[in-house]
């Protein structure tokens, strides 16, 4: 499925229809056994220019609680990428600005125009961060590139994110991930996912028992048989 954001006139900037929208054809999705992957892309020449900053300055003469029920509409369509059990694909052309770059490193993969720009431009407004940018920013960089990022809001190349490992691919067609990925057996990816999601909090002993359940689980799915007996009759395997 690919899911486009389409507010062009406004470099497809987010707002709170986007969040709700985003949400329901995630949960739309995960019930249909015919999508096996998510593809998030922009309408036109941006991928997502982040948050309204005419929104933002009206929510400005409202009370603070206006704005944090916007982020939290923000915050929870990001908790179900997350949580979604298929694969989550960020189809990045021309840039990926502010909370569009927290949406694309929500994702389970980048792929990227090689001429596509990132940036973490909320401090060139006197903002910060929101989206999850700076977790996912601070659990894959060093802290001093971290900070030069989110800090100076300077426009980052995509070749620049492939070398730091954020960018998984720079394409010209992000959809071709997704059709590898989907003849892959989505219970396989499914846990895949779910293990990386509990990892980075925790230990190695709670992993490794998380991995024995995984495994189990996996191995006597209809799909490990037809995945190792297609691996040994050399054929591709065709997963429910």
């Amino acid at each position: 499925m690919v899911l486009t954001i389409a507010n062009p006139t406004q470099r497809n900037a987010l707002g709170p229809e986007i969040y709700a929208a985003g949400i329901e054809a995630l949960n739309g999705a995960e019930n249909s056994s015919e999508i096996r992957s998510v593809v998030i892309v922009g309408e036109g020449a941006w991928f997502c220019a982040g948050g309204s900053l005419q929104r933002l300055l009206a929510n400005r003469q409202l009370d603070h609680s206006v704005q944090a029920e916007s982020i939290e509409g923000l915050h929870n369509w990001i908790d179900s990428i997350r949580a979604f059990p298929k694969p989550v694909i960020a189809a990045v052309e021309g840039a990926a600005a502010g909370a569009g770059f927290s949406l694309a490193l929500a994702c389970d993969f980048v792929v990227a125009a090689r001429d596509a720009v990132f940036a973490a431009s909320y401090s060139n407004v006197g903002l910060s961060p929101d989206g999850g940018l700076s977790w996912h920013l601070g659990q894959a960089l060093p802290r001093q590139l971290a900070s030069e990022w989110l800090m100076n809001g300077e426009r980052i190349a995509a070749p620049r994110l492939h070398a730091a490992g954020l960018v998984n691919e720079l394409t010209e067609n992000g959809q071709a991930l997704a059709v590898r990925l989907s003849a892959r057996a989505p219970n396989s990816l499914a846990s895949i996912k779910e293990l990386l999601s509990e990892a980075r909090g925790a230990t190695l002993a709670s992993q490794l028992s998380q991995e024995r359940d995984h495994f189990v689980r996996n191995l006597h799915h209809a799909n490990a048989g037809i995945g190792i007996a297609a691996f040994l009759e050399k054929k591709p395997p065709q997963y429910e």
